[in-house]
């Protein structure tokens, strides 16, 4: 089944919040780099561009974009199939979750901020996107939500 990726224009808008909130500035050359390789894609096609992770490789359900932040340069601007299987959303991606430090290791307190740094960097983008109307997972959830209360009615 295929579904509907947002469009460049949300897309954008989703990048620019990103980039300004992760770096407050300028991103660093690597993701400038990667900026301008898909600036440069034809933007009817641009899902399709290299600097994209999909995942499953063949008919990706999710489309990440490492762009990283000020402190952690693995966090991803994800694009990714709605649970309604037909649209999609946006989401910031920490990508730190799978890592697991043991609580006596010299680095746990270290690992625990930066953690803590993601989500709360996370949270902000997320919450942004909201504001300017382009799609979240919490959004769906209550937009999903009113629609079941309405079809109640």
């Amino acid at each position: 089944m295929s579904w509907d990726k947002p469009t460049p224009a949300d897309f954008w808008k989703a990048v620019e919040v990103y980039l300004d909130v992760a770096y407050g500035g300028k991103p660093p050359p690597a993701i400038q780099s990667r900026i301008f390789t898909l600036r440069a894609f034809p933007q009817d096609d641009l899902y399709r561009c290299p600097v994209f992770e999909p995942a499953p490789k063949e008919n990706p359900v999710r489309l990440s974009l490492r762009l990283g932040n000020q402190w952690y340069p693995h966090m991803k601007l994800v694009v990714e199939q709605a649970p309604d299987g037909q649209t999609s959303l946006f989401r910031a991606d920490t990508h730190d979750r799978h890592i697991q430090v043991d609580p006596s290791s010299r680095d746990y307190a270290a690992f625990c901020e930066l953690s803590h740094k993601n989500q709360s960097l996370a949270g902000r983008i997320e919450a942004i996107w909201e504001s300017n109307a382009l799609p979240t997972f919490k959004s769906f959830l209550r937009n999903d939500l009113a629609r079941r209360r309405s079809n109640q009615s």
